[in-house]
């Protein structure tokens, strides 16, 4: 199992161990309750009945990740669990109010749109109209409202934790795989600009040469001599872009390195730390090193070389340095270096190479751990869940801001012993300890270093226990966010075992100020799911922003990847053609003196190959190559995966359909598909195919209506796509459906047999 394996078994098992002692906590607490009124058998039998059954479906059912949470099978579940948190009330009236969270959690995770956060409100409302029917008091009714609240948003926020998890591994493992297609594309990105003008340059001088063979000898030498520079020159470039497609690996290169270096005399030493990096910085040091140990054998006669990879804080370098200093480091850098100046700098990067004090030549490259995405050329985004990323802060905040607030609701249950000024010291150590956990706990890419995580540690540690120790009240203070901070902020190994030890201290704590009993297990549990409810919303957080990051990222490379098949596709088609034009023109630079009719005819066909192939070069970068429509269906499946749009296809057998009848359809698809990332905010999307004896029809339907709609029928591309359709005596139609998503619905008739 690998490195990356690990972590991310880890990241499951440590996010079910999290919910699940939440969640029986939250149960543990009920049923003590249910207990503490009255422990007889029916009570006992009953009520843990009921709360196994809540934690079964909660577990189970909407918080397992791939659940299906608006299938006919999730609505049934909901019903079950209303019905478990309703019906209880009328056996155990003052003991079950805890139990509204699991329900309005479950709502928000089931019921579409906007309903559910009404529904979510009216079940935390419904537990404060039940306690103002029984017990007068306002602040406690507020109490549990607030309290319904909090516990169905970490419910809620809870529940999503494995499958955010697991749609991050999914993220970061085909991100893996795709990430280097946008670097292979950099070589790859000019070729059609440079082909079309090397090969009209041929067709043109062919032509010309044709003319001048006989009655300009010499001429026409001199135009077959040009010929061939450029038809080399091409053909070279052709190979260049192909040799680049090889994906870059990091640890190969260290090993190639190591290899190349010992075979050519040089003593190599090389030192690495195997941290994890991004896919696109391992990319650049991984060229790096490759281009410097090129230049090292090129250019220098080391004998002894050190490659060093190492990070610190949040970038990663790595350092070349030989024995071997070239003969003239001031001169102006090569095209190699340059290169790697432009990939270092393109995400944030730098890259210097000197000459050292004590003789020696390095080369140092630094680049981020994480760069920044870039953006769009065009500006524009790929189609996601922006407001997925705001919403988990709200949850993140909303949450601490309530666990505040039902601390301060504890503590004024208390105001005849500790009087106002206890309160004001309560209220001013809570307000300390959230400002604390919003600004730096909460925040990952905040980074503090040793001296500032302590320095936050203590400052909370001082708001919890000294409060306590004053006003002898050990509900002045929650030591929960202390708790999950510590998890936090510390490594691993000590932030848990601090964790437990501050959890475990409530055991010494309450006795000390005279609360024994169900107060020291009630304590407990608060100072635990407190803790854990803060660790895991902020790994939420961060795992939603990084997810979002990611899945933008899956998209652009995907989009890299569809137009590096163009690129490949250029030189299977030109690699041929080149070589055989090369080939040719030798030879008729040949026969030109000796045989005059014979070079006419291999000029003749020199004509034909280059003009061949500038058709093909044009073909490819216009994509007006024969599509394959099961590609296109493939391509548009991962593209709008890469996007966070969830796709259903439908396709009927469509092989023995005509072949211009598939191309138009692929051509159509891939319009459409085009279309909906650029402009629409789509969350879903169907392609369907059906075919009849006489007629075939492919929609593209989302809901998510493009700006455009509003304001304009068709716009240049789905004009194009309609010419295309009615040339095969079929139809287009684009617009809004009376479900109210957006349709692209192509029409075509088929032959009769």
């Amino acid at each position: 199992m690998t490195q990356r394996q690990e972590r991310s078994s880890v990241s499951r098992r440590l996010a079910y161990v999290v919910i699940s002692v939440v969640f029986f906590n939250y149960l543990l607490d009920n049923f003590l309750d249910v207990v503490k009124v009255s422990a007889t058998p029916a009570r006992v039998v009953g009520s843990l009945a009921c709360l196994l059954a809540i934690g079964y479906l909660q577990l189970r059912v909407f918080s397992r990740p791939g659940a299906d949470l608006h299938s006919p099978r999730a609505y049934l579940a909901l019903g079950a669990m209303a019905a478990l948190v309703f019906v209880p009330l009328l056996f155990f009236p003052t003991e079950w109010t805890g139990m509204h969270g699991f329900l309005a959690g479950s709502v928000l995770l089931v019921l579409p749109g906007g309903i559910r956060w009404l529904v979510f409100s009216a079940v935390a409302l419904s537990n404060g109209l039940y306690q103002a029917w029984s017990v007068p008091d306002l602040s406690t009714q507020i109490y549990h409202v607030i309290a319904s609240m909090v516990a169905g948003l970490v419910v809620f926020g809870l529940s999503r934790l494995p499958s955010q998890v697991k749609q991050l591994e999914a993220a970061r493992s085909e991100l893996a795989s795709l990430a280097v297609s946008k670097e292979r594309l950099r070589f790859a990105r000019d070729l059609h600009d440079l082909l079309g003008f090397s090969l009209s340059a041929i067709t043109l001088k062919v032509e010309l040469a044709r003319k001048l063979l006989g009655a300009h000898t010499e001429r026409a030498m001199r135009e077959l001599a040009e010929i061939l520079g450029v038809a080399r020159e091409a053909l070279t470039d052709v190979r260049a872009v192909a040799s680049s497609y090889r994906e870059l690996s990091l640890a190969d290169e260290i090993e190639s390195a190591r290899s190349v270096l010992t075979a050519a005399g040089v003593a190599v030493t090389i030192e690495t730390d195997r941290r994890e990096l991004s896919p696109r910085s391992r990319t650049v040091l991984a060229t790096v090193l490759r281009e410097g140990v090129t230049n090292l054998l090129r250019h220098s006669e080391a004998t002894r070389c050190t490659i060093t990879i190492s990070h610190r804080g949040s970038t990663a370098s790595i350092d070349i340095v030989n024995d071997g200093a070239p003969a003239e480091v001031t001169a102006e850098r090569g095209s190699g270096l340059t290169n790697l100046a432009t990939r270092a700098t393109a995400i944030n990067g730098s890259l210097l190479a000197q000459v050292t004090p004590d003789g020696t030549y390095r080369l140092h490259a630094e680049v981020p751990a994480e760069p920044v995405l870039e953006e769009p050329a065009d500006g524009s985004r790929p189609a996601g869940q922006p407001m997925a990323t705001r919403f988990a802060q709200v949850l993140f905040v909303t949450v601490v801001i309530g666990y505040g607030l039902m601390s301060l609701f504890q503590v004024a249950y208390d105001y005849p012993r500790i009087g106002l000024p206890g309160l004001a010291t309560a209220v001013l150590a809570t307000a300390i300890e959230l400002g604390l956990v919003l600004a730096f706990v909460g925040r990952t890419r905040v980074h503090l270093g040793t001296a500032g995580r302590l320095a936050v540690l203590a400052v909370m540690a001082v708001c919890v226990y000294l409060p306590v120790w004053i006003f002898d009240n050990p509900f002045i203070a929650d030591p929960g966010f202390l708790a999950g901070s510590a998890a936090l902020l510390l490594p691993r190994r000590y932030g848990w075992t601090t964790f437990i030890a501050i959890a475990a201290g409530q055991s010494f704590v309450f006795p000390a100020t005279g609360l024994t009993g169900s107060y020291v297990v009630y304590a407990l549990i608060a100072v635990t799911n407190h803790g854990l409810v803060l660790y895991a919303l902020t790994r939420l957080r961060s795992m939603v922003t990084e997810l979002h990051e990611a899945r933008e990222e899956l998209a652009t490379a995907a989009v890299a990847q569809e137009r590096l098949r163009f690129a490949r596709d250029l030189h299977d088609l030109l690699g041929y053609s080149l070589s055989a034009i090369t080939l040719k023109s030798e030879l008729t630079h040949r026969l030109a003196t000796i045989d005059p009719d014979r070079a006419r005819r291999e000029l003749t066909e020199v004509l034909e190959i280059s003009r061949q192939a500038l058709a093909d070069v044009r073909s490819v970068a216009l994509s007006y190559r024969e599509l394959s429509f099961d590609e296109e269906t493939q391509s548009a499946q991962a593209l709008l995966s890469a996007a966070d749009i969830e796709v259903t296809v439908k396709i009927d057998a469509c092989d023995q359909l005509p072949t211009e009848v598939k191309v138009t359809l692929a051509t159509v698809l891939r319009e459409g598909v085009t279309n909906l990332l650029r402009h629409s905010k789509a969350e879903h999307c169907e392609i369907l195919l059906s075919s009849s004896p006489r007629l075939v029809t492919m929609d593209i339907v989302n809901d998510g209506i493009p700006e455009a709609e509003r304001k304009s029928r068709d716009g240049s591309g789905i004009g194009n796509l309609t010419t295309r359709v009615r040339a095969l005596g079929g139809d287009l139609h684009a617009g809004l459906t009376p479900e109210h998503t957006y349709r692209l619905r192509a029409e075509i008739p088929l032959p009769f047999n």
